[in-house]
């Protein structure tokens, strides 16, 4: 997968968006990706679902 440069950062150019994600559909969405290959996560606190992202991300 290619990656982008930016600010000095290499970013994954594809990844997976958890907007709207919630509780296990979100774990289950997270685990399947990083499974997958992908390494970029996007989300944000006001998603309200870093909770379900991290374990996922400690289940991989």
């Amino acid at each position: 997968m290619d990656n982008l440069q930016t600010q000095g950062i290499s970013l994954p150019q594809l990844g997976l968006g958890t907007f709207r994600m919630q509780g296990d559909a979100c774990r289950a969405a997270v685990e399947s990706a990083l499974g997958l290959g992908y390494r970029h996560i996007d989300t944000a606190e006001m998603y309200g679902n870093e909770e379900a992202i991290g374990e996922a991300i400690a289940a991989s």
